[in-house]
């Protein structure tokens, strides 16, 4: 690809406005995650009595092995979301960008 054709796609208002979007929402989801794993860490770290309480009297499974398992499915929720507006709106506007370069 040739520079001259790179600036044409850096100047379309639609790949200015897919790189703002996409950047802003992956921030967001990544924000969320990290929230919920250091949320979990830090748990563990300052109060691990909580996360070691056993679910039932005289249970082996704690209270931790739950809340975690509902973390990496989160996360796979989280990247679910990410792929549908990807799949959609994302790939949208690239298909714009491509199509307004492709007519110059």
């Amino acid at each position: 690809m040739d520079k001259k054709t790179i600036e044409k796609i850096k100047a379309n208002p639609d790949y200015q406005k897919l790189v703002k979007e996409r950047t802003a929402f992956s921030i967001k989801l990544s924000i969320a995650m990290l929230i919920a794993y250091f949320a979990f860490i830090l748990t563990i770290a300052f109060d691990p009595a909580l996360l070691g309480t056993p679910m039932s009297d005289g249970g082996v499974t704690s209270v931790g092995i739950p809340i975690g398992i509902v973390i990496i499915i989160f996360a796979f929720v989280l990247t679910g979301i990410y792929t549908k507006r990807a799949n959609s709106e994302f790939d949208d506007l690239s298909n714009a960008v491509k199509k307004a370069v492709g007519e110059e």
